[in-house]
């Protein structure tokens, strides 16, 4: 970080606290101070490279509402995270290791954060954040609960059922399969989920491996037969079978009801 700011630096960092700012465009600095584009580019540059503003995209940057003291700034996710979002008009939810660790079925902290959204695919930095953003069709967003952070943002995560159908039809994507059985179960058990959820969930986002896997989980646990023909009516006849276990060899018994493979534990 820059120790010494040089005067522009110094009066547009106090424009932006005056005003209760945190994101701006190129523009709106150069209007605020009159400059030039170029030499509001610049000045933003500067601040960029010296960790006292992040920059979202080109020409639009989040700054602190203080400066920090002695150290360098970066946003903090959920910050960031909707920065991006709002600019592109995107709605989205946090998902996958973020919602698996949100629900305590994971200890493990994600280094970086994972979102599905309508509108980007790849991944961004933004100041110190990391993310891997998932475009899927507008269809698949939804289940979703929020939640507030200390810096009075509004973070969307996947609703704990729906994370673990994710778990179940994003398991490539996550490396969560096996383990998500035993998640499911441990949620059923506890109480934290029902029956009638997974179904409807599984059903309106998961694909026909989704609820081939889930209605093998469902009917091995106990499920009521009525609940399983919900399932069961959405798969066509098939003499093609998936392994319940992706990865390992497709050697086991057959579950001819649910086109599935057992190789693995059930």
């Amino acid at each position: 970080m820059k120790r010494r700011l040089g005067q522009r630096e110094a009066q547009f960092l106090a424009y932006l606290q005056l005003r209760r700012k945190r994101a701006v465009r190129t523009e709106e600095a150069a209007e605020a101070l009159g400059l030039s584009r170029e030499q509001a580019r610049e000045l933003l540059s500067r601040l960029s490279r010296s960790r006292l503003v992040a920059r979202v995209r080109p020409g639009l940057y989040l700054a602190p509402a203080r400066l920090p003291l002695g150290g360098a700034w970066t946003p903090d996710e959920i910050m960031a995270l909707n920065a991006l979002m709002r600019d592109r008009g995107a709605r989205y939810q946090i998902c996958g290791p973020n919602a698996f660790n949100r629900y305590g079925l994971v200890d493990q902290v994600p280094a970086r954060i994972y979102a599905y959204n309508d509108r980007i695919s790849g991944r961004r930095t933004i100041g110190s954040v990391e993310l891997t953003l998932i475009r899927v069709a507008p269809a698949r967003l939804g289940a979703t609960e929020s939640a507030r952070t200390a810096e009075g943002e509004t973070a969307v995560y996947s609703s704990r059922a729906r994370t673990l159908i994710d778990a179940v039809y994003d398991w490539s994507r996550f490396d969560s399969l096996p383990r998500a059985y035993g998640w499911i179960r441990d949620e059923l058990d506890a109480g934290r989920v029902d029956v009638a959820s997974l179904i409807r969930l599984a059903l309106r986002y998961g694909d026909v491996g989704t609820i081939r896997r889930i209605g093998v989980l469902l009917e091995r646990r106990g499920a009521e037969e009525v609940a399983l023909r919900r399932l069961e009516r959405r798969l066509a006849a098939t003499s093609s079978l998936i392994p319940w276990v992706p990865g390992l060899p497709k050697r086991g018994k057959a579950d001819l009801r649910w086109g599935v493979v057992l190789n693995g534990p059930a």
